[in-house]
């Protein structure tokens, strides 16, 4: 039974961790083919002891939210972008490809069948949705796997950094994330099984979470824990890195395209010296857990560099990139053509 119900939760207080909903989607694919795939009630999976997916980590996964707009519908962004993802993730493993129509048609059945669990709008809360893909089946040497299983998931989340649209501050780890022509831009789960210690180490020096440099030079920002950076500079320009071993983040290319077309700005993809991180006035982290975490301060080499107030207040940049993608999120905002679906 389900310890949780949707009517006592209290979604203003929400943080980023796993709840236990009413449904989740599961597809088979065997014999070179999908199942028509299924709406099921047990969150447990029973597979073989030989699955790849515990070997030879063949698996990937994507994150994408769900909102209650203010007249009661139900929207969905960008699931089509996170259907494509994950298939250049699973290219890149040799897993097979969901078609994009089944991806987007697949959450839109589990959203539908935990409706109760959306979160409320203005509550500050959203339904996270989980879609994963894994090799599955008796198999025993380094090869693909026979079989394999895409399923989502859905539960009501918070703010994944506590304390929501408020700077944290980070610290640059010496520590690798992807390898030069690695899997750093593919979506799998060998990746974050990665970065489990160097996030501890961080968190046990007081910061949220650590930024990672390139692996080749550690002279370059890459990626900022699991999401993606980005800093205003000082002559107002929107600025994220770019690199191989970067994993193309949805919420990122999102805030591309809105400061450019929205706000206006001077944009650009580039290298991001870590020696010039003083060039920005604002700087933060984005990915679809995050939205927008606004960046402190970066320790790096023992001093901390800190950006907007010192470190202690939102900039108005990034808090107007917050408002605007958001907004579209929830409906308070028309956003570009085919960036919201209806559920």
């Amino acid at each position: 039974m389900n310890a949780v119900k949707p009517d006592n939760i209290k979604w203003g207080e929400l943080g980023f961790s796993y709840i236990k909903t009413d449904k989740r989607y599961i597809a088979r694919w065997k014999d070179g083919k999908w199942d028509e795939g299924k709406l099921v009630s047990d969150n447990t999976i029973t597979i073989s002891e030989a699955s790849t997916v515990f070997h030879y980590g063949q698996s990937s996964f994507e994150g994408l939210k769900a909102f209650k707009a203010k007249d009661g519908r139900v929207l969905l962004f960008r699931p089509d972008e996170n259907a494509k993802r994950m298939n250049r993730s699973a290219d890149r493993i040799l897993m097979p490809q969901i078609p994009v129509d089944m991806f987007v048609n697949a959450c839109k059945s589990v959203i539908n069948a935990n409706l109760d669990w959306v979160p409320p709008y203005g509550s500050g809360a959203s339904l996270y949705l989980r879609p994963f893909l894994m090799g599955i089946g008796d198999n025993l040497g380094v090869r693909p796997a026979p079989e394999y299983i895409f399923s989502i998931f859905v539960s009501p989340v918070g703010p994944y950094f506590k304390g929501g649209l408020s700077p944290v501050n980070f610290i640059i780890t010496d520590m690798d994330r992807a390898a030069p022509q690695g899997t750093g831009a593919a979506k799998v789960g060998g990746n974050y099984a990665g970065s489990l210690l160097p996030n501890k180490e961080a968190k046990k020096q007081g910061f949220a979470d650590c930024i990672y440099l390139d692996p080749k030079t550690h002279t370059k920002i890459e990626e900022v824990g699991a999401a993606n950076f980005f800093g205003i500079t000082k002559d107002n320009k929107f600025i994220t890195p770019i690199s191989d071993s970067i994993l193309p983040s949805i919420t990122k290319y999102s805030l591309l395209y809105l400061a450019k077309e929205y706000l206006k700005m001077e944009t650009e993809e580039r290298d991001v010296l870590v020696d010039n991180i003083d060039e920005f006035a604002e700087a933060g982290a984005c990915g679809t857990a995050a939205v927008i975490s606004p960046i402190g301060g970066i320790s790096y080499k023992d001093k901390l560099h800190t950006f907007y107030k010192n470190g202690k207040e939102v900039g108005p940049i990034t808090r107007k990139l917050y408002d605007t993608l958001t907004g579209i999120q929830k409906g308070d905002m028309q956003g570009p053509e085919g960036w919201v679906f209806e559920v």
